[in-house]
């Protein structure tokens, strides 16, 4: 009887663990985000869709560059959007890295308050890291 009881205890043991019945575990790592986060989510900004490739405003309604990548820092702390000024066709243009906690979104635009073409070509020019 005791070792049926064993069995029995063992079988409902794993069949929880497969089917993820007790999965509140001591140092487990939830995949993905909740639904508290996913509103967070939703709310966010688009890179391909609302970033790339877009034009920047500053405050005065004046083009002052175009997003043409976002950049996580390693330790995903912080984000940067690689914004080009001047040049034409992409030949000749200054890329620079400003964070990207310094845009702000007005309507459809995205605005960056105080710059000008003259700043951003001014600013330390960007080039990506080369591969050894």
């Amino acid at each position: 009887m005791r070792y049926v009881l064993y069995s029995s205890l063992t079988a409902l043991l794993l069949v929880s663990a497969a089917t993820g019945i007790n999965a509140q575990t001591a140092g487990r790592t939830t995949l993905g985000v909740g639904t508290v986060e996913l509103d967070d989510v939703i709310k966010g900004w688009s890179v391909d869709k609302t970033l790339l490739g877009k034009h920047v405003y500053n405050d005065k309604n004046e083009q002052v560059g175009k997003i043409e990548d976002i950049i996580l820092s390693p330790a995903r702390k912080e984000s940067y959007a690689i914004v080009s000024a001047g040049g034409f066709l992409g030949i000749g243009s200054h890329d620079v890295a400003i964070p990207a906690a310094q845009f702000k979104m007005t309507g459809e635009r995205i605005v960056l308050p105080g710059a000008t073409k003259e700043l951003i070509k001014a600013m330390p020019a960007f080039h990506y890291a080369r591969k050894q």
